[in-house]
């Protein structure tokens, strides 16, 4: 009987602090759904009309300044939205999950005392045999390495396609045969253990009727579990030092006959310069940076008077290609996913990526079944409240298609350019006669 005036007090107790902090987060939850419900509608109306514009204008970086709503808004649209919306400004709020992680604690602690209450329950009447936990958890291991393994199947099934996806450039399918060699390894790996570790659990659960063996050290297992791991890596660090090098170290003949595009990153859009006839870009300083001269080239080194402007990024299929990538601002990132083309782009320092595309836009259409296929240049890093902006079309066509679109570009140099120079040497000239009469 003392027993069970414990337990009913313990659960008087348990009961009434649960009610208490169920009571305090519905009114909590009200609360915080009501102060986010108009903000919140603003915003994320806000945000959606920015980037419908945005996609729809075709622009680059630009974002519209004003938000209208819709007519054909009507009254239970509208009311469904500011409850979405509230219902998702509940889920964003810390408290939330502070007190679900409390009651989940409670829902344990009760749960694990109405079983000891079981068990003592048993021993009063006098009936042999408490719950065998060890078995418990045993079993628990199995439904949990069960449950892991299929989880690892759907993931693969469900997603595994994103690493089988063709590359457009001839280091891409290295970079891929990388990635295929480390997942296979890797999720052998990865079954063999688990399976290991959780029927070992299974099998060789705790018993009143079995001692565990005391075995301190092996020599021969230590040095299995370590050459092995050791000699996997080694093959596959080398491998991937070696890919890399033949990517970002192409000798001087290759620099040459590639062809030279600069991509300039700033907050939010990305600037494209191809070299002229010469196949060499200009030179460029920052302190040159005018709103006309918006890339700070040096006008007074000839290079730069054949370099053009490109609307979009249009390379030739089969033929390298050398981006030297700037960034204006902060620190960028100039990734084309289906290209395996990734570098950033560092404030004051250039960097280089070199490749070689293998298959035009059309053929990638072909090969990944989708119509609406596009190369995008995208900025990996994020810098800032227009990131997601940052994208810049591109096309591989044939050599030439190629060159009947860089035919058509206009030059950098332009007559704005060349009026700025003119009215830079005057300004020159009057000083400078200024300084001769004093």
């Amino acid at each position: 009987m003392c027993y069970i005036m414990r337990f009913n007090k313990f659960l008087g107790f348990k009961f009434i602090l649960t009610a208490l902090i169920v009571c305090l987060s519905l009114s909590n939850f009200q609360a915080v759904a009501r102060q986010a419900s108009a903000p919140a509608a603003t915003e994320a109306a806000a945000s959606t009309t920015e980037q419908s514009a945005s996609t729809a204008s075709g622009s680059i970086g630009e974002t519209p300044s004003a938000v209208s709503e819709s007519a054909s808004d009507d009254a239970s649209t509208l009311a469904s939205t500011e409850d979405s919306v509230a219902k998702t400004a509940m889920y964003k709020s810390a408290t939330f999950y502070v007190l679900l992680f409390v009651l989940i604690c409670i829902f344990v602690g009760v749960i694990g005392k109405v079983l000891h209450v079981y068990e003592l329950t048993r021993e009063i009447q006098g009936k042999p045999g408490k719950i065998n936990w060890n078995k418990v958890q045993a079993a628990l291991c199995i439904i949990a390495v069960l449950v892991l393994f299929y989880g690892t199947y759907w993931t693969y099934k469900t997603w595994g396609g994103l690493a089988t996806r063709p590359a457009g450039s001839e280091h891409g399918e290295r970079i891929d045969t990388m990635m295929i060699i480390t997942i296979t390894i890797t999720t052998i790996v990865f079954f063999v253990t688990q399976f290991l570790l959780f029927v070992f659990a299974f099998k060789y659960k705790g018993s009143e009727k079995r001692k565990a063996y005391f075995y301190p050290h092996n020599n021969f297992i230590e040095r299995l579990w370590t050459i092995i791991p050791a000699a996997v890596l080694v093959i596959l660090v080398t491998l991937g030092f070696f890919n890399w090098r033949s990517i970002t170290n192409p000798s001087e003949d290759q620099i040459k006959k590639a062809l030279s595009v600069e991509v300039t990153g700033e907050q939010f859009k990305w600037n494209v310069r191809y070299a002229g006839d010469d196949n060499a870009l200009g030179r460029r300083n920052y302190k040159l940076t005018t709103p006309t001269n918006g890339l700070g080239i040096d006008f007074t080194d000839k290079k730069s008077w054949d370099d053009k402007l490109g609307g979009e990024i249009v390379l030739p299929k089969g033929r390298p290609v050398r981006f030297t990538i700037n960034s204006k601002d902060i620190l960028h990132s100039f990734f084309i996913p289906e290209l395996r083309v990734q570098m950033n782009a560092v404030p004051g320092m250039a960097t280089y990526f070199q490749f070689v595309p293998k298959y035009t836009t059309e053929e990638m259409k072909e090969k990944t079944g989708n119509d609406k296929f596009e190369y995008i240049l995208l900025c990996n890093k994020i810098c800032g409240t227009g990131h997601y902006n940052m994208q810049y079309k591109v096309r591989v066509v044939e050599e030439k298609e190629y060159k009947e679109w860089i035919a058509k570009q206009p030059l950098y140099y332009n007559d704005d350019m060349k009026k700025e120079m003119q009215e830079k040497a005057a300004k020159q000239d009057n000083k400078l006669a200024l300084n001769i009469q004093k």
